[in-house]
């Protein structure tokens, strides 16, 4: 069976209910990584101590699911459900097909590495 790779990023106060959903969903495993990025928004300016700038990298959540490619689709409607405020920046989900996948402990590949 096929796997895929799927890095969601998040807004940073979503993780919490990402997270729970994949739970819900039978996801079990994942990566988080404290990111900061732009998309079509470009930032945004801030007032500090009187001077106007720029915040081109906004502080982003990044999530790394490896799974069967029947999970694919359970796994992105739970995110899809979990992470969107309907607001700009609430992040995008690439799906990316995986070669090989071995855990190092006992160099099992494949789906029994995941």
């Amino acid at each position: 069976m096929a796997l895929k790779k799927i890095e969601a990023i998040i807004k940073p106060f979503k993780l919490e209910e990402v997270k729970e959903a994949l739970t819900e969903a039978g996801i079990e495993g994942m990566t988080a990584t404290e990111v900061k990025g732009f998309g079509r928004q470009k930032g945004h300016t801030e007032i500090y101590r009187g001077s106007e700038y720029t915040v081109d990298f906004l502080p982003k959540v990044k999530l790394e699911i490896v799974l069967p490619e029947a999970s694919v689709q359970k796994a992105i409607t739970a995110i899809l459900k979990a992470a969107k405020t309907g607001k700009i920046g609430d992040g995008k989900i690439f799906v990316l097909p995986l070669d090989e996948v071995i855990r190092i402990r006992t160099e099992d590949k494949g789906e029994k590495a995941v």
